[in-house]
Order: structure tokens, then C-alpha cells, then sequence
């Protein structure tokens, strides 16, 4: 009689359901970008160069945390999931802050602009006709809850398709934990490009139910 396979889908714990799970990541998302948090930097005479080494040393230091929590075997590397992501997106967070504190332009960062930079690579179409592209300017929408948690459901629905792609690697732990912390240093040098590509940019806000504009005006939306 043949043995059953001891990763099938029967086996994984309930943590990992995808409804559940991407229910789960949307809400710590609308956690994490309410607060902006503080920065030491202090405003560079080069910012790029500051902020590549910035990068450099997130991208680092995610790659070990990632690759650290998902150390653990089976079932256990299951439950590290959420919090290897809250994990990572405090370290892309506080990079962020610290890059625009090198531009000299923290006070500028909101709440949209936080949630453009973590995730824009991860899930573009979740910002459709919400940050809009003119000339050399960047117009972000001042978002609602409703919009907000919108967003956060789209961007945790594919957080969660990739978080369980790689979570079948954790039953392959050292190799497992290898692929997921590289994924996590490249996941952080995306940050830091949208968020340099960004502080190159004039930031301008535009209210929630504003018109979006027209393709003529529109020289480039997010795609």
C-alpha cells in the first residue's frame, strides 16, 4: 500500500488556509503603515549614494532574519510565516524612513507613500489610478480606510500566494531557508529602488474622490 505523501495539502496546518491567511496579512499591513517610523539619518550632501548603502545593509540584514525563521522544520516553519513577514517589513520600513531622512525629505512621507514604496513591486495593479504619474511629479491619492483596506487585501492576497509558494520549501529547511532569505535581499533592494525612484520625484497629494486624469494628461501611470 502506498504511504501517503507527508507534505499533501491534507497535512498543512489550518495556519496556512489562503483566505485565512491573506485575511490575516491584510490586517497586519493596515497595522504596519499607520505609523512612519522615526529616523536617525541625517540629510546627505549625496543621498543616493547614502541610500544604496542603506539598502545594502537592510538588504543584509532581511536576508538573515528571513533565512533565520525559516529555519524551523515542517509544521513549525508554517507558523513563522507572518511573522518573518512583519519581521521584514519593519526592516523595509525603517529603511524607507531612513533613505528619505538622506534626501532630507522624512516629513513628506504618509501613509500612502509608505505602503507605495513596501509593496508597489509586490502587487502594481493594487495601485492602479491611485498614485499617477505626471511629467516629473508623483500624485498620490489621500486614501480613505475603505481604499486603504482595499489595497491591503490585494497586496496580502498575493503576499500569501507567494508566502505559501515558498512555504513548501520549509519542509526542506536549510535550503529552504537559503531561497527564502535571498528572496528576502532582493525583495529589499526593490524597496529601496521605488522608494529613491520616488525621492526623485516631486510628491504632490490629491484628494480620494478627485478625477483621475485624463490619458492625456497622464504621462505615465503605475504599471
Amino acid at each position: 500500500m502506498t504511504e501517503p505523501n507527508p507534505i499533501g495539502p491534507r497535512n498543512l496546518p489550518a495556519v496556512v488556509q489562503p483566505d485565512e491567511s491573506s485575511s490575516r496579512v491584510a490586517q497586519a499591513i493596515l497595522d504596519f503603515v499607520s505609523q512612519i517610523p522615526d529616523s536617525k539619518v541625517h540629510s546627505h550632501l549625496d543621498p543616493e549614494m547614502e541610500a544604496r548603502r542603506l539598502a545594502n545593509r537592510a538588504a543584509q540584514r532581511a536576508a538573515l532574519t528571513a533565512g533565520t525563521l525559516a529555519l524551523p522544520p515542517g509544521p513549525l516553519g508554517w507558523l513563522t510565516i507572518l511573522p518573518e513577514l512583519v519581521s521584514i517589513w519593519k526592516i523595509q520600513a525603517q529603511l524607507v524612513s531612513d533613505i528619505a531622512a538622506a534626501y532630507g525629505r522624512h516629513a513628506e512621507l504618509g501613509r500612502e507613500q509608505m505602503l507605495w514604496c513596501l509593496f508597489r513591486h509586490t502587487s502594481a495593479q493594487a495601485f492602479r489610478d491611485l498614485v499617477v504619474r505626471l511629467g516629473d511629479r508623483l500624485i498620490f491619492r489621500r486614501l480613505s480606510y475603505g481604499v486603504i483596506e482595499r489595497i491591503a487585501k490585494q497586496i496580502g492576497l498575493k503576499v500569501t500566494q507567494r508566502a505559501l509558494g515558498e512555504g513548501l520549501s520549509r519542509w526542506m529547511p536549510v535550503i529552504g531557508a537559503i531561497g527564502v532569505g535571498g528572496y528576502a535581499y532582493y525583495d529589499t533592494r526593490q524597496v529601496a529602488a521605488t522608494t529613491i525612484a520616488m525621492l526623485k520625484s516631486e510628491i504632490g497629494m490629491a484628494d480620494d474622490d478627485t478625477p483621475a486624469p485624463s490619458a492625456s494628461q497622464a504621462i505615465m501611470r503605475t504599471h
